[in-house]
């Protein structure tokens, strides 16, 4: 008598079927994967889709984009210590605080010493006449190499530095060095530095190039950190301002190009990896 023949779908004696895969179970660890941390792959090679070859960094961070989750926590501390240092100095100088008080002896020990001539100069860089064609120019090279909307936010950003510094200068009044008058609590001059090198640094610093930005992106923000703090100097030793007044524009300053900055790093974020 012929035997009937032997189904392949059987594996033993006892008639038990392969297993099969169920909808919605992984079999990325399965005995025939190559290993246990390689999703969807049973002969070895590296998955090819961009995500499965990032890496974390040193920190423990993702190195993913998008998105990258310690950033915005690191932009709202920023914006946290600001705010706190620019509310602590302006009680101080409000309230005739202690902190006030060590701010005049040190504004007063320190003005008409060094080169009057190379300090007139240094504190002339918070000009209008001299910051505003620098930030034009890189706007007017920013807008020539087809960016749109950071050229806008920098005009913005600078436009909203007196709606940001008269404020608390009508409501402080605080007199200058050299003078009886009031309103240089804080310094219109160092605000207008302090945005308009900053922001022309933020639009030409990334215009760099992918070959360049490792080895020249970072002159022009610390060229920009260099003026900004050069003006400041400049402006205590002429004693057109107390060193509190600088510092509490700078805190005004660095919100808003902390603002500007977040455009233009949410775009970059967006370009597909490489």
């Amino acid at each position: 008598m012929r035997e009937t023949p032997r189904s392949q779908g059987t594996a033993s004696e006892t008639g038990s079927e392969l297993p099969r895969r169920r909808p919605g179970r992984a079999f990325a660890h399965t005995t025939g994967a190559s290993g246990s941390g390689t999703p969807h792959r049973s002969d070895g090679r590296s998955p090819q889709t961009p995500r499965g070859a990032r890496q974390t960094d040193p920190g423990g961070r993702p190195g993913t984009t998008p998105p990258v989750p310690g950033r915005p926590a690191l932009l709202l501390s920023l914006v946290s210590s600001l705010l706190a240092v620019f509310a602590l100095l302006t009680w101080q100088v409000a309230a005739d605080g202690p902190l006030r008080g060590l701010d005049e002896r040190i504004g007063r020990s320190v003005v008409g010493h060094g080169p009057a001539r190379l300090a007139e100069f240094l504190a002339d860089l918070g000009n209008m006449q001299v910051a505003l064609p620098v930030l034009g120019c890189a706007i007017a090279y920013a807008l020539l190499r087809g960016a749109r909307r950071e050229p806008l936010y920098a005009a913005s950003a600078m436009a909203v530095v007196p709606a940001v510094i008269v404020p608390p200068k009508d409501w402080i009044a605080r007199p200058g060095p050299l003078t009886e008058a009031t309103g240089y609590y804080p310094s219109g001059h160092a605000a207008t530095a302090a945005v308009a090198y900053g922001a022309a640094a933020l639009l030409l610093a990334p215009r760099t190039g992918p070959a360049g930005r490792s080895k020249w992106s970072w002159m022009m923000p610390v060229a920009a950190v260099l003026l900004t703090v050069a003006t400041g100097i400049g402006l205590v030793l002429r004693g057109y301002h107390w060193p509190l007044d600088v510092l509490g524009s700078w805190c005004l300053s660095g919100l808003l190009l902390l603002a500007l900055s977040r455009p233009g790093c949410s775009s970059r974020r967006r370009q597909p990896p490489k």
